[in-house]
């Protein structure tokens, strides 16, 4: 029995020969040796299985639901309304030229979908024990699925958004061009988070119950229901650290023409998501071999 890597060209070679003569071939599959490689570009090769894991999120979430998608606006309408009326209606916060449900609204949509991806992402391997172990396949697969799923509510949440704009007659101008970028950063801070924890929650399943409350600091330690421009200047750039700070300022700007985040601010962010995206790959890839076995 000769071993090889399940994904290589020689392997595969190997047994489409065996198979044309006749013979048996005994794959043994095992993980990589080397702590360094991540083998993420070989992800092309599972794109079909991706996609009928996303499509199967999307049927399960929304099954036997009265109103479907209108979940997905329901929440961060909600939580607008009720910003609307304490940070603006009690504590008076000033946003400028902004009504003040389009500033909160705009900072909710990329924080919803965030959420709700962390949310989803992080007890997925868990949930889907059954999968793991019966069936080879890269379990990246499965936190990615998530992050993508999650896709189909920040749709429909952003359909309310443009009702919203026009409603308050505020037309976007070339910084919409930007939208895109800012919203792959927000997947990637989703996909950098969700591996640490999916992979934690296979160990430690105390990680289910602190998500919920991790998120609720978060989102007040995120420019959502205030402006950046209160958080003293002296705690600014470690504040910037959040990667959701650049998100959030970043969907403002690129919806509602406010100012662009500063270079310092977005540096911070990016290169944040950057060492926490690098080291939950290789934490994850370092935990991937003891998956079948604990959950």
């Amino acid at each position: 029995m000769h071993v090889e890597s399940a994904t290589s060209p020689r392997l595969l070679q190997a047994l489409a020969a065996e198979t044309r003569s006749g013979g048996r071939t005994t794959v043994l599959i095992k993980p990589s040796r080397n702590s360094l490689s991540l083998d993420v570009l070989s992800l092309h090769r599972y794109w079909e299985l991706l996609y009928f894991l996303v499509w199967r999120d999307i049927k399960v979430r929304y099954k036997q639901m009265a109103i479907g998608a209108g979940w997905a606006i329901v929440q961060p309408l909600v939580t607008m309304l009720l910003f609307t009326a304490v940070f603006s209606g009690i504590a008076n916060i000033s946003t400028g030229s902004i009504p003040y449900p389009l500033f909160a609204y705009a900072a909710l949509l990329p924080w919803t979908y965030f959420s709700q991806a962390l949310t989803r992402s992080g007890t997925s391997l868990v949930n889907n024990s059954n999968l793991i172990t019966k069936v080879y396949f890269p379990r990246l697969l499965i936190p990615l699925s998530a992050v993508f799923s999650s896709l189909v509510d920040f749709a429909a949440a952003f359909a309310l958004l443009t009702g919203m704009m026009a409603w308050y007659r505020i037309i976007p101008g070339w910084h919409i061009l930007w939208l895109p970028v800012f919203l792959f950063i927000c997947m990637l801070t989703a996909l950098a988070v969700t591996l640490w924890f999916s992979a934690l929650c296979v160990k430690y399943r105390d990680v289910g119950v602190i998500v919920p409350f991790l998120l609720q600091v978060w989102m007040f330690a995120s420019p959502i229901a205030y402006p950046v421009r209160l958080v003293p200047a002296k705690w600014r750039l470690l504040y910037s650290l959040n990667p959701m700070a650049g998100v959030i300022e970043g969907f403002r700007s690129a919806l509602l023409g406010s100012a662009m985040p500063d270079a310092a601010t977005m540096t911070a962010s990016i290169l944040g998501v950057i060492v926490v995206l690098y080291g939950g790959l290789h934490y994850f890839k370092h935990m991937e071999r003891t998956f079948a076995d604990l959950v």
